[in-house]
């Protein structure tokens, strides 16, 4: 392999990673509740369908037909009260209410004190997404190293790769800022 393309392979290596960060980064931050309706907050609730742990997604489709209200539809009526008790027994803080055919959560309205809350639980989360992307940037830079180690690599090229291996850190931390900025203004929105 050429020194070019050790390096081209390990930055997009590294890209890759990162790109899975962001995207999970952007599904933990999905499920914080901003008062108002959406589905991310209880897609992934595990329900006990008979006898096996399923995500609630494959087991009921979502509407929301106000800002603050989600309908959520069984596809098997018979699941209506496994999905009912799951979502009690959730985190979501919010009593379900079921008329036989559909559940609907109600989202009150958030004061300034669990806005504040949820601020700091939401930065923590990014702090994590970061953290993350920082742990493959130093993996990738042990990788280059390594192949400067075994003379695969030139000490100039490695400075190049490190430099760009850098931007590319500095590029995915900043989305991670967007995704929080993002989330902090719509948890701060009355």
């Amino acid at each position: 392999m050429t020194e070019e393309s050790l390096i081209t392979d390990a930055l997009n290596d590294g890209r890759e990673k990162m790109e899975k960060v962001i995207a999970h980064t952007a599904s933990e931050l999905a499920a914080f509740r901003t008062g108002r309706a959406a589905p991310a907050l209880v897609e992934k609730i595990k329900v006990d369908y008979y006898g096996t742990e399923t995500p609630l997604q494959q087991l009921a489709g979502f509407t929301v037909p106000e800002a603050r209200q989600l309908v959520i539809h069984p596809y098997d009526k018979n699941s209506l009260s496994a999905i009912e008790k799951a979502l009690q027994s959730s985190d979501l803080g919010i009593n379900p209410s079921n008329d036989g055919q559909v559940i609907r959560l109600i989202f009150p309205q958030l004061n300034e004190e669990r806005r504040k809350e949820l601020i700091k639980l939401v930065r923590h989360k990014g702090e994590e997404g970061k953290v993350a992307i920082r742990n493959i940037r130093r993996t990738i830079r042990q990788e280059l190293e390594a192949f400067e180690k075994e003379g695969k690599l030139s000490t100039d090229d490695l400075e190049r790769a490190e430099k760009e291996l850098e931007t590319v850190t500095h590029e995915f931390t900043g989305r991670i800022d967007v995704l929080l900025a993002h989330k902090e203004q719509e948890l701060l929105e009355v």
